[in-house]
């Protein structure tokens, strides 16, 4: 059972999380500063720093977020399908609208310097429950179960690839639909 003083505690985390992470999606990581959040949860810098060691830390309890969003939405893209082709697709197309209408969030992830062990069995949950539900969705083209952590780790590695390009100007949005049916036909064989 947690006690009142962590369950508070946890609230105020949450809150602080969440204020960073309007904040982003409102005006940018830059825009993020921790006298900033300190004003719109209305507690001091000092309670801030209690919770977390800086903008860092925060920024990082927002990835791990973000990558639970970002296991739900594919899982539930993944599950509605009906066959493996269109669970691929489906989970091709989840994350880079994810990435799409969360473009702060993504950064989160992605983009800055976050303090998370990638591919490490120390990863957070949320962390592997999202290359998970990636693995899941290509496991049925992976010729063996080794085989299969490197071809998750390719299909991600070709998603977010095309979703940083597109969002970064240096692919055109108007492609988008050819480029994935052509990275879902080399998995799929269709």
């Amino acid at each position: 059972m947690q006690t009142r003083r962590e369950r508070v505690r946890a609230e105020r985390e949450k809150l602080i999380v969440s204020a960073a992470r309007e904040l982003a999606e409102a005006e940018g990581w830059e825009a993020v500063t921790t006298r900033r959040l300190a004003e719109r949860v209305e507690y001091s810098q000092p309670v801030l720093y209690s919770h977390f060691k800086g903008k860092g830390a925060i920024m990082t309890a927002v990835a791990v977020e973000g990558f639970a969003s970002m296991a739900e939405e594919l899982r539930a893209a993944r599950t509605e399908a009906v066959d493996a082709a269109g669970a691929l697709e489906a989970v091709a197309r989840a994350y880079t609208a994810f990435a799409g209408w969360r473009p702060a969030l993504y950064d989160a992830m992605f983009h800055h310097q976050v303090d998370l062990p990638f591919g490490d069995p120390e990863a957070p949950p949320a962390l592997w429950a999202a290359f998970n539900e990636l693995a899941a969705a290509v496991r049925p083209y992976a010729e063996s179960e080794d085989e299969l952590g490197a071809l998750a780790e390719t299909f991600w590695a070709a998603l977010h690839g095309l979703t940083t390009l597109m969002r970064q100007g240096r692919l055109p949005n108007d492609g988008h639909e050819r480029r994935l049916a052509l990275l879902l036909s080399r998995f799929t064989g269709v």
